[in-house]
């Protein structure tokens, strides 16, 4: 079941719906909150938005990079299963 959860992202508070725990919607307001401060502290501008854009960008490349290795990771433990069935049958 979704619950109301108050966020503050950029000093601003909204309400987001989540089936998650508090305490994970907090960790991940935390998270976000704490890659707009690395990016916007790198910027001489502080524009939200492309602070925003740049954060998203960044956790998007983490995300995809993540899911790759994933993926590799897949591969080789099927590869591993293999190999341990075929000494199995020897």
């Amino acid at each position: 079941m979704k619950t109301s959860h108050a966020v503050t992202v950029l000093g601003r508070e909204i309400s987001v719906r989540s089936s998650a725990s508090a305490a994970k919607v907090e960790a991940v307001e935390s998270f976000v909150n704490g890659k707009l401060q690395e990016i916007g502290g790198a910027l001489k501008n502080g524009d939200a938005q492309l602070v925003l854009i740049l954060a998203l960008l960044n956790t998007s490349e983490e995300l995809l990079e993540l899911r790759s290795q994933r993926e590799q990771n897949s591969a080789i433990n099927e590869r591993v299963r293999s190999m341990i069935t075929a000494l199995e049958a020897v």
